[in-house]
């Protein structure tokens, strides 16, 4: 009956949807798709000024240009070279890479840190290049289209459709015929992006290494995830649905030699890592900079410490700190004021704390506060949270603690109270240490060692495994004397 049902649902679909089938530029077979090439077109370039409002440009020209070479050579090799492709580097540290309908391709700094050569680069770009020619995004909106009309026409063909378990049922089958999108669509992006690379002249292995790189990374925040006693933050993006011994994906990668233009590949790694020679590395000083336990926002003009020993995260919203095994959190975000009202009426008014326990106001360093302890919700459920105001600038800065260990909930409350107390304006001798950490390019000399370049760095956490992360050496390698190595300062 499924079956019968899926077929009877399709055919309806396609005989009130005329023309939802097109040609796929890259099989050469026909798709069920909802939209015209230049519909997607205009998806993209609708899109796009979103993405660099989110995240921003990254602002080194010369390296825009590279990686807008690099697309493209291997779009010009593609199977829709007939489309304008724009390579964008985003400028955040987020690891990531992505494709807008169209030819619109984002890669961000904090993935091109740790490629180690532009093969990597060109496996990266290749294989979101592969989503915008099969169309990925379109197939896959198309489908969900299809599931939400097949539900109505359904209840139309079939009224049984109408009680709640035939819905549930329905669902069921909407989902199976979504199922398996993903995991195929990567797989298809992969082997495009093979082929792309071998038909520019680069190696396909490279989407193999630029995979062990991702599988580093989540190596390295497991780690992290267990000294701090929380959960792991999985990546769940490019290349995410592989291991790195993939067979499918092992045998898509060698298929593609078949298409190597020549009897040599390139790597150009000395190249790329010159490129990358100055690139931003970690936060930028427009999100504001973590140096230890500090943090510095050169834009916004102020400083504070948390407490020693803390782990601090920066977020596009927000500044979150977490105490040794997750026992605490802090988080610090900013809100403009628009209203003449005291920090107390702020906490009750805007962020709706109307039963405010312990409070108190403060003058600190002529900026006006006020803190009390409200019971709200927390990451660690419903919880006393301590909560405080600062007037800065025209802007209120709020503090929101909270302690893991419901038994104890005031434990950390001199931490919190700290910390605030410690926000103050950035002084003319605090503003070069609000200045973002920088990639340096190297050449190995003998004896040298991660340790050695870790007390160099200015990395606040970490030290010594980042800097191997960044050389592709994680998690114990060291240096190889003579070769061009990435340090952070």
């Amino acid at each position: 009956m499924p079956s019968l049902l899926r077929h009877v649902l399709l055919a309806a679909l396609a005989a009130m949807l005329p023309g939802a089938c097109a040609v796929n530029p890259v099989t050469g077979q026909s798709d069920f798709v909802l939209m015209s090439e230049e519909q997607e077109i205009k998806i993209g370039r609708d899109a796009a000024p979103q993405i660099i409002k989110e995240f921003g440009q990254y602002e080194g020209q010369a390296l825009q240009d590279y990686v807008q070479r690099v697309g493209e050579k291997l779009a010009a090799n593609s199977h829709r070279a007939n489309l304008v492709y724009r390579f964008t580097v985003l400028d955040t540290a987020d690891v990531n890479a992505f494709a807008l309908p169209g030819g619109y391709i984002y890669i961000t700094r904090g993935l091109l840190a740790y490629l180690d050569s532009e093969a990597e680069l060109a496996a990266v770009l290749g294989h979101e290049i592969g989503h915008v020619t099969a169309r990925h995004s379109v197939r896959q909106q198309s489908a969900a289209q299809a599931a939400d009309l097949g539900y109505t026409l359904g209840s139309i063909l079939l009224p049984e459709l109408r009680n709640q378990a035939a819905q549930q049922a329905f669902s069921v089958v909407g989902g199976a015929l979504l199922s398996g999108y993903g995991r195929e669509h990567e797989l298809e992006a992969d082997r495009l992006g093979a082929e792309y690379l071998a038909q520019s002249g680069y190696d396909p292995q490279a989407i193999i290494k630029v995979i062990r790189v991702l599988k580093d990374q989540e190596s390295f925040e497991r780690q992290l995830a267990r000294e701090e006693g929380r959960e792991a933050r999985v990546y769940h993006g490019l290349f995410a649905t592989h291991p790195d011994n993939d067979t499918r994906l092992q045998q898509v990668v060698a298929s593609a030699e078949r298409f190597r233009s020549g009897h040599t590949t390139e790597v150009r790694r000395d190249d790329y890592l010159r490129a990358l020679d100055g690139l931003t590395f970690g936060d930028s000083e427009k999100e504001g900079v973590r140096r230890g336990s500090a943090f510095y926002h050169a834009d916004l003009g102020f400083a504070l410490n948390f407490p020693e020993g803390w782990r601090v995260e920066n977020r596009p919203s927000q500044v979150a700190a977490s105490a040794p095994g997750n026992a605490a959190t802090l988080h610090l975000f900013a809100e403009d004021i628009n209203q003449r009202i005291p920090p107390e009426q702020f906490l009750r008014t805007r962020l709706k704390l109307s039963k405010l326990e312990r409070g108190e106001s403060f003058t600190h360093q002529d900026m006006p506060g006020y803190t009390a302890i409200a019971s709200t919700r927390s990451p660690f459920g419903v919880r006393p949270v301590r909560f405080t105001a600062l007037y800065f600038n025209n802007k209120a800065y709020i503090f929101a603690g909270a302690a893991k260990d419901e038994r104890n909930p005031y434990a950390y409350d001199a931490d919190f109270l700290g910390a605030a107390r410690s926000f103050r304006a950035l002084t003319e001798r605090e503003k070069p240490l609000a200045t973002a950490l920088k990639l340096k390019v190297i050449r190995a000399k003998p004896g040298v060692s991660f340790a050695r370049l870790a007390r160099e760095s200015g990395l606040p956490h970490h030290a010594e495994e980042q800097l191997r992360l960044l050389n592709q050496l994680y998690p114990d390698g060291e240096p190889h004397p003579g070769s061009l190595i990435k340090t952070v300062h």
